[in-house]
């Protein structure tokens, strides 16, 4: 079978990495540590993926701008105190491995920082199998569509033969803006109907889902 797409391109927390109740124990736990409300989890999951300021604006609307490096210092401090209970979701450190001995360009468009994603392309020992990265401190933040134009024009692949893989409505909202194929995972941080409403080529339930889907439309 032909092949449709060379760059597969996936957002990190909640697609990769099982971190989406550790962001909003973090954001929930930074709100106290602050005496601001604290968010329900609906609210601050939703903001997983967006870069800080946007994150903040939505989650807790109540900050000052003039403390968001408060806030953000809090909620450095709170996530990297799970460090050592974040791991990949069952099966994407293989399904990664798979995908880039069949010859497939890998690339992370993400939330997290240059930082954050440095700090877990080292602990994962992921960071080689991807081509390139983009976070949200060096582009717009999604669902802008920079991250995915930044990496199809470093990489040289068209649109059409990308393909972003997210949890989010910002990720598809992100490929839409960008002219990209999207596919939702809907054991991320947000829920499926959301993820279908932007119509993606399918959504899938779980990493194993995840790797037949590209195994037979890849």
């Amino acid at each position: 079978m032909s092949r449709r797409f060379d760059l597969l391109v996936f957002d990190w927390d909640g697609t990769l990495m099982d971190s989406t109740t550790v962001i909003v124990k973090s954001i929930q736990a930074s709100c106290r540590d602050l005496g601001l409300p604290v968010p329900d989890d609906a609210r601050a999951g939703h903001v997983i993926g967006l870069g800080l300021k946007d994150a903040l604006t939505y989650a807790v609307p109540e900050l000052a701008i003039a403390d968001y490096p408060k806030m953000a210092e809090r909620y450095g401090h709170h996530y990297r105190s799970y460090d050592n209970q974040l791991a990949p979701f069952d099966g994407a450190e293989a399904l990664l491995r798979e995908l880039a001995e069949a010859g497939f360009m890998l690339a992370v468009a993400t939330g997290k920082s240059r930082a954050g994603l440095d700090r877990v392309f080292k602990s994962t020992g992921l960071g080689d199998l991807f081509v390139a990265s983009r976070c949200a401190d060096e582009c717009f933040s999604k669902p802008h569509p920079a991250m995915l134009l930044e990496l199809m024009d470093q990489i040289g692949v068209a649109p059409t033969r990308t393909l972003m893989i997210g949890d989010t409505t910002h990720d598809l909202q992100m490929a839409i803006n960008a002219g990209v194929p999207g596919l939702g995972v809907t054991y991320g941080a947000h829920p499926r109907q959301q993820l279908i409403e932007l119509a993606p080529l399918a959504t899938v339930n779980h990493i194993g889902e995840l790797a037949a889907w590209l195994r037979a439309n890849a």
